[in-house]
């Protein structure tokens, strides 16, 4: 196994550097109508900090430059600016349009002016090497699998809120996760996790809410 990158293991404030992806996309209703309901699909881009390895997810209701702008003016409002890596797939680079593929272009005009404007730097995985994306892989294949258990009985009815709801509490849990081996010694109840990190505070725990009533779905 080769040596990890520098951002990797430089101890550095959380969100500096941090792996984007696209995963998933979810079908909600969208509104109701006479004959039914009307549906729409919304995306998830994963924000994971390299260093911390905490996560931070943001709802697309658009596979466009429009909607991936705002996700990351979003971030940046919470987290702060930071320096961007992602693979390079056709999540994030053109050349779709014979594919078919409903893509982000980080290439198109107003993205890189926007990414121009407030500095932000956009660095690139080699093709065909998705291994060096490990770090946001893995937090992707978790964030999935917490996903699918609590749509599992409330998919019939998702909408938007309750998906950010969803998407909030996973976040919630994905960040409380130890980073370390947890100690047996009953003098050493510490165990340092992600949101430790951000938030200085020691003994959270994330509740489990349980299945929603149908009055909360709809």
């Amino acid at each position: 196994m080769a040596d990890l990158p520098m951002d990797r293991v430089s101890p550095i404030t959380p969100f500096t550097h941090v792996g984007v992806d696209v995963f998933e996309h979810w079908d909600i209703v969208n509104r109701r109508t006479r004959a039914g309901t009307a549906g729409s699909k919304r995306w998830t881009v994963l924000f994971t900090c390299q260093s911390c390895r905490a996560i931070h997810i943001k709802l697309l209701e658009e596979m466009s430059s429009s909607s991936f702008i705002n996700a990351v003016r979003r971030f940046y409002a919470i987290r702060g600016k930071a320096a961007f890596c992602s693979d390079r797939r056709t999540n994030f680079v053109g050349a779709t349009t014979d594919l078919g593929v409903t893509a982000i272009f980080i290439e198109d005009r107003n993205v890189k002016e926007f990414l121009r404007e407030s500095g932000t730097i956009w660095g690139f995985n080699p093709p065909h090497a998705s291994h060096f994306g490990g770090s946001w892989e893995r937090m992707i294949g978790v964030a999935r699998r917490i996903l699918d258990s609590m749509l599992l009985n409330n998919n019939r009815n998702l909408t938007h809120r309750v998906l950010s709801t969803f998407i909030a509490e996973v976040i919630a849990i994905i960040n409380a996760r130890p980073l370390v081996p947890v100690s047996t010694d009953a003098d050493d109840p510490f165990v340092p996790s992600p949101v430790t990190i951000l938030t200085q505070k020691t003994g959270s725990r994330v509740e489990s809410f349980g299945h929603l009533d149908q009055k909360n779905i709809i």
